[in-house]
């Protein structure tokens, strides 16, 4: 995990003039900047605070095929043989191994429901398949004893997993030394707007004239863009995970079921975290978008745990600045890094469901904990798109947990769109007008 005590990489002049600013430096951001850089435009990563020093490393560090929604899986699809070629160019530095992913069920219903998803694989040539009980052994080691803990289980091995921590600052270096202009500690405070047209971005360093401006700024991105008078119903959630010890591998693929998800770590530990429980911090944003949310919000009702108190200085915060001048100290500047405290008490449970489905292991001696604020659509699918009322600015934010995996795709499409290339996907599930045209809310898969 990345935080503001970590030291700045990339400390970079700023440039008088470039073709494109790119605000935010996580695993959107830097993959969007790599591959603009190579289509010959010339690119400058801005950064609040650290090259991912928020949720690009702060993750579970899958790289999932398994359960996206059917318009992201061929995305998703490409994203992971992107992964393979970027390591190999980085010199496995992103910690990349295709190792799997296995999705248990403790319910026949349970495993009915992951079954289902087979079709939408089937559909795009994906390897995943059903795993029986008698199966599990060859994925999972456990306790002779307690072998009945699952009813079985869906697997996809050709999902992989990667180190966030160390793998996004490694594309970095690898676009910095093919060009691309990288400053850390560096807030854009506003766009320089003139007759309806980006004419700059207004740093806290400074003017750069640009012609297009890409916003990934995840959590950050509806308020920059709220400052600018244009709305997106993006809001947020904690998620806490933990790091454990080395320990024995007791699985090899990335695994998850309705209550733990665990994937071993380069360093011989796992990074663990609950797979019911997540926190949306009660903001002005949640009342603003209510009528966007109600829907996934009661499908998630079990899982969900609102807190009425949002965190001071955070974008959901109802301390937060909402409006400020291009000459004034921004949110942004205020928080540096979005670094949540993890929920107390859930590390230790974490622990026990552990040893539940470890006993020969027990409870893992804990490292680290760490939390990430995610940042989310209410159909639970990103926007990757221009901005209808201002085509130079093209957004890629709201996530929604699955960003770290997807990211070199919509990094290459983004680059596309800078371009005005036609993309070989199709980008309608992500456009940016579909909360206001009158579309009926498909709320995509959560896991």
């Amino acid at each position: 995990m990345i935080t503001i005590e970590t030291a700045i990489t990339f400390n970079d002049d700023l440039p008088d003039e470039v073709d494109v600013v790119v605000i935010g430096g996580g695993v959107n951001g830097v993959f969007a900047a790599l591959n603009m850089r190579r289509k010959g435009l010339k690119v400058v990563v801005l950064e609040k605070g650290r090259i991912a020093g928020e949720q690009s490393s702060r993750n579970w560090g899958w790289i999932r095929q398994h359960g996206r929604d059917p318009a992201e899986l061929p995305i998703m699809m490409e994203a992971s043989q992107l992964w393979e070629s970027f390591d190999k160019e980085v010199k496995g530095r992103t910690g990349f191994k295709r190792q799997g992913v296995l999705y248990l069920s403790q319910t026949e219903a349970a495993q009915e429901k992951r079954e289902t998803w087979i079709d939408t694989a089937k559909e795009h040539g994906l390897n995943t398949v059903a795993i029986s009980k008698d199966k599990l052994s060859n994925f999972i080691q456990r306790d002779s004893s307690t072998k009945d803990f699952w009813f079985g289980g869906v697997h996809t091995a050709s999902d992989a997993r990667a180190e966030p921590w160390q793998a996004i600052p490694a594309i970095a270096e690898l676009a910095h030394s093919e060009g691309v202009i990288i400053r850390e500690n560096c807030a854009v405070r506003a766009l320089d707007i003139q007759a309806g047209q980006i004419n700059a971005v207004v740093t806290e360093a400074g003017y750069i004239k640009t012609a297009q401006v890409v916003l990934a700024g995840g959590a950050w991105s509806s308020l920059f863009l709220r400052r600018h008078g244009i709305n997106i119903p993006q809001l947020t959630v904690r998620a806490s995970v933990a790091r454990t010890e080395a320990i024995a591998e007791v699985a090899t693929s990335n695994s998850a079921d309705q209550g733990l998800a665990y994937r071993r770590r380069e360093d011989g530990g796992y990074t663990v975290a609950l797979t019911d429980f997540e926190e949306h911090f009660v903001g002005p944003d949640s009342f603003r978008h209510l009528s966007k949310w109600i829907k996934t919000g009661y499908q998630s009702r079990h899982d969900l745990k609102l807190r009425w108190t949002a965190l001071k200085d955070t974008p959901a915060a109802w301390n937060v600045d909402r409006r400020w001048q291009a000459d004034q100290i921004t949110p942004f500047e205020k928080m540096r890094i979005l670094d949540p405290a993890p929920t107390p008490g859930k590390i230790k449970l974490m622990q026990q469901r552990f040893a539940e489905r470890f006993p020969q292991i027990g409870e893992p001696k804990i490292l680290n904990a760490w939390a990430g604020m995610i940042d989310a659509m209410p159909d639970l699918v990103p926007i990757v798109d221009r901005v209808p009322q201002l085509p130079a600015l093209i957004v890629s934010t709201g996530m929604s947990g699955h960003g770290f995996g997807i990211g070199p795709a919509f990094g290459r499409i983004i680059a596309q769109i800078a371009c005005e290339e036609k993309s070989e996907h199709d980008l309608q599930r992500f456009r940016f007008s579909r909360f206001s045209d009158g579309s009926r809310l498909d709320i995509g898969p959560s896991i």
